[in-house]
């Protein structure tokens, strides 16, 4: 079973490698430059990808903590794949705000401006960054994960709500560019920022592999440094 999953990671971690590289180098090399938005517009093909990755993560969380929560599918992994894809969404989302400030301050003049999505994708941030404090918290295990799995449903509503921002409120964010009757983007263009979305997938599936290995490795540490705290105690109590 090892084995199988050692390959398993292998070779998805190769896939993402070649994608991206491809990506970038359509990205940065082929592509051309935009009529209006000139070189910027090649931050298409990484904003936008990282950006539903943060989406697919912290969704992921909330769905593996909802069968947590449902007493006929409670198990452990449940938590333990909540836990890693909440702490890879931080990742893209942090991603996702860095990319967009550059992008803005090209666009707009400025690094931050108190716009809808913007100021959606960091509460967005910043209440996943405060499941990953909670985490960390103290009390048994399935109290934990219990109080964690009900945060990570609820902060995952604000996904919804932040990808209709650009929607529901007047902003200075562009909206959807591919959801559209006509696609803002053609061609080569089209296709790498395509190919954008599967290169960022695959590496967000490379990362929840070896994140969530390392939640089976934490959970098996706390669980051995348990049962040798008690071994301890037992024998301080044998020897009095």
């Amino acid at each position: 079973m090892t084995g199988t999953s050692d390959r398993t990671t292998r070779l998805l971690g190769s896939a993402a490698l070649v994608t991206v590289a491809v990506t970038a180098w359509l990205g940065l090399s082929v592509t051309p430059p935009d009529v209006v938005q000139g070189q910027l517009v090649r931050l298409i093909y990484v904003h936008p990808a990282v950006a539903l990755a943060c989406y697919v993560a912290f969704g992921l969380s909330a769905l593996a903590s909802l069968a947590y929560l449902w007493p006929r599918t409670r198990s452990r992994r449940w938590d333990r794949l909540a836990a890693a894809s909440a702490e890879v969404g931080v990742v893209f989302c942090g991603l996702t705000l860095v990319t967009g400030s550059i992008w803005g301050r090209a666009s707009w003049g400025v690094w931050w401006t108190w716009d809808a999505r913007l100021t959606l994708t960091a509460l967005l941030f910043a209440v996943f960054a405060g499941y990953l404090a909670l985490r960390r918290t103290g009390g048994s295990p399935d109290a934990r994960a219990k109080r964690c799995a009900v945060v990570a449903v609820v902060a995952a509503l604000l996904v919804p709500v932040d990808h209709e921002a650009t929607t529901w409120w007047q902003t200075l964010h562009q909206g959807d560019t591919l959801l559209r009757a006509n696609p803002l983007i053609h061609g080569l263009q089209l296709w790498t920022m395509l190919l954008s979305f599967v290169a960022v997938g695959l590496l967000l599936a490379w990362l929840l592999l070896h994140r969530y290995r390392v939640e089976v490795l934490e959970d098996r540490f706390e669980e051995e440094g348990m049962a040798i705290a008690i071994a301890e105690r037992r024998a301080e109590g044998a020897l009095r």
